[in-house]
Parts: structure tokens; sequence; C-alpha cells
């Protein structure tokens, strides 16, 4: 019925200016811009599309996207470095790491409000 091959998913934002910068500059995403929307090129074939909405924009205020990390610690820093302030959730700790059950994750969020992550896969 459908080509799951090719399937892909997607999340809004209100300025997409703001979201290319924030993901192509602070998170070193691979971004490409077509019809005033965003490509996020991850990894070969794994591709998140960012639509403006505008006005209309609500934040996602479950995660839309995790980046897993080898090092929990290592990318709280240089995250922070670039100005990324963590979400301070119940059972997150002074660096904003959650460590109680799971893997070890630190939330975030895009210029949208987004919620995004780190966690620690090692």
């Amino acid at each position: 019925m459908f080509d799951t091959a090719k399937a892909f998913s997607g999340f809004s934002v209100d300025d997409v200016a703001a979201a290319r910068e924030f993901y192509g500059g602070t998170l070193g995403v691979e971004v490409e811009e077509r019809n005033g929307m965003l490509t996020l090129r991850l990894a070969p074939g794994k591709e998140v599309l960012v639509y403006p909405k505008g006005d209309a924009h609500v934040p996602a205020e479950f995660t839309v996207l995790n980046f897993p990390v080898p090092e929990i610690e290592a990318a709280v820093d240089r995250l922070a470095a670039a100005g990324v302030a963590f979400e301070r959730y119940e059972g997150v700790d002074e660096r904003g790491v959650f460590r109680l059950g799971g893997p070890l994750i630190a939330w975030f969020k895009d210029p949208a409000g987004n919620v995004l992550s780190v966690l620690e896969q090692g």
C-alpha cells in the first residue's frame, strides 16, 4: 500500500530562517532549503522535513528528534557552549541530564519550542 522505504517524518516551526541557523549552525546538521521548507539530512536515507506554520505553529510538547551520542556529558557541554539551554523536567540533574532510569538523556528546544534530545548510546 505504501512505499515505507521512502517514508519520512516532519514537524513544524514558526520561523524557517531561525530553524535553518539552529539545525545547520548550532547543531551541525546538513540542511537543505527548498520551496520554503527544510530537509534535515541526518544520515544516508534518513531525512526529516521541517515546514513553516507561522502563527499557527504550536510547539511539540514531546520529543520530535533524538540525537544519539556516545557520551552525554560531552554532548551537553558542547551544546551548552553553543548557547543551548536544557529543559529542567522532574528528575533532571543540575547539568540537565535525566539519570533516573533508561538511557541518560538531556532535553532541549529548537527556536520554535519543539523538544529535542541527546541520549547516550554507548
